[in-house]
């Protein structure tokens, strides 16, 4: 009930979309066009489909074009701001990568500026328009609620709680009135049957649910069956049989896909742009010490993958074979080694770690899909098999460079539960916007060395 939405509203909002994102790309050519004189405009025109695409086809990956009647207001904002990003990463990058040379980098700037001011209000608008309507009793639904015990008490008072969502419910009828379902429901105007029953009543409703099929109304369970901590409970689909799934990790699959899209965009431009840098980081760590470049370990990946991390080596040749001899010197309590002063650092790879500019190298990880830039420090398979199971959710996430443990401390923080809480709490709140928030937190604890040994 509560994800339903109209096709031709939602064909309409497109359309419209469609429309404003071309008139944002027309406006921000005479904007940039008065600061500096660009080339004509019909020399611009022909990136505005792509320009359109990307921000339509971003708004309906991110969800904006779901029903507009329960969307959070916060929502909608993150979702155009959330667009306006990646939508300047993509736009500039085939503008940089097609080296279009007579394309201001004014004009890019302004086209996003412009078009996140647009839609901004647009949203804005059309989300307070249709919730005043609905508070004055238009585009409302009518819910017949079945049954009456705590859980149907709590749905309803969520909805009459919401006043703007336009749901207004009709009755609610316990098992003594089932078997004048019918008669109720032709006496009033229901658009949805919501049942809110328990478990024991699942096959009692049965006949129920057949007669909505038969009356063409639709009907809801709602299946909150168990006592979940943190996950969450969806209704999904294998091979035409419903099924319904319990997930703690996040789901939201194509703000996952935007953030897949913006690890593989960076990386691949993050290789190139440092490679001068590469090959002077190898140069001084071949010829300061004995050894290879690079330091090659496994680790583990989401839930549980293996794959081989890279970085630049900062120890000593055979540092792993001197582990166990200085395991009584280990600072953090738990299933990893961190030590200050590690005799096996190298003078150089004491620079590499205070800098962290030994981890660029596991940017080739986050190319191959193995690691993400945000996300969950990948472990070893010694480590994770000494983690008690709670600690074994931070797998639930493709791991990263960097996540809230780097910008929180490092190795300042030395209780290791302490460091697992903070991986799953970035796990429980994720969001495109807590990765950038993390990642811009990340450059100036990387410029101070905060928490690096």
């Amino acid at each position: 009930m509560l994800r339903q939405h109209s096709d031709i509203f939602k064909k309409l909002l497109i359309f419209a979309d469609v429309c404003l994102a071309a008139g944002a790309f027309i406006a921000a050519y005479y904007f940039s066009n008065e600061m500096r004189d660009l080339y004509p405009l019909n020399d611009y025109l022909r990136l505005m489909p792509y320009f359109v695409g990307v921000w339509v086809g971003l708004f309906y990956f991110l969800g904006m074009y779901n029903s507009f009647r329960t969307k959070p207001l916060p929502d909608v904002i993150s979702i155009v701001f959330e667009t306006a990003f990646f939508g300047f990463v993509v736009f500039s990058s085939v503008v940089y990568l097609v080296k279009l040379h007579d394309v201001s980098r004014a004009f890019v700037f302004m086209i996003i500026v412009v078009s996140a001011a647009l839609f901004f209000m647009q949203k804005m608008i059309i989300v307070m328009t249709f919730r005043h309507l609905r508070r004055k009793g238009y585009n409302t639904r009518n819910v017949l609620i079945v049954g009456t015990g705590r859980r149907a008490q709590d749905f309803v008072e969520k909805v009459k709680k919401h006043g703007e969502w336009g749901f207004k419910i009709v009755k609610m009828i316990d098992e003594e009135e089932f078997g004048d379902m019918a008669k109720i429901l032709h006496r009033n105007v229901v658009d949805h049957v919501v049942f809110v029953v328990p478990r024991l009543w699942f096959e009692k409703i049965e006949d129920l649910i057949h007669l909505c099929e038969t009356e063409g109304i639709p009907a809801s369970v709602v299946v909150d069956l168990y006592e979940l901590k943190f996950a969450r409970a969806k209704q999904t689909d294998f091979l035409g049989t419903p099924m319904l799934t319990f997930e703690s990790a996040p789901d939201r699959a194509w703000e996952l896909l935007a953030k897949r899209i913006f690890d593989y965009v960076t990386s691949a431009i993050g290789i190139v742009v440092l490679s001068p840098l590469f090959l002077v980081l190898a140069v001084i760590i071949k010829a300061t010490s004995d050894g290879p470049v690079f330091f090659k370990q496994k680790r583990c990946g989401l839930n549980g993958r293996r794959f081989t991390l890279y970085k630049f080596r900062t120890m000593v040749k055979g540092a792993e074979e001197k582990l166990a001899d200085l395991q009584k010197y280990n600072e953090m309590k738990g299933p990893v080694f961190k030590m200050k002063g590690d005799p096996r650092v190298t003078p150089i790879g004491s620079f590499l770690r205070r800098s962290s500019l030994d981890e660029l190298p596991q940017l080739w990880n986050v190319f191959m899909g193995e690691m993400s830039i945000v996300g969950p420090r990948p472990p070893i398979p010694a480590e994770v098999d000494n983690y008690d199971n709670w600690q074994r959710r931070r797998l639930s996430m493709r791991p990263g460079i960097t996540c809230l443990w780097q910008v929180k401390g490092r190795n300042e923080i030395t209780d290791f539960n302490e460091w697992m809480r903070l991986d799953l709490e970035y796990i429980d709140n994720w969001s495109v916007w807590l990765d950038l928030k993390i990642l811009f937190t990340t450059i100036p604890a990387v410029l101070i060395a905060k928490g690096a040994k």
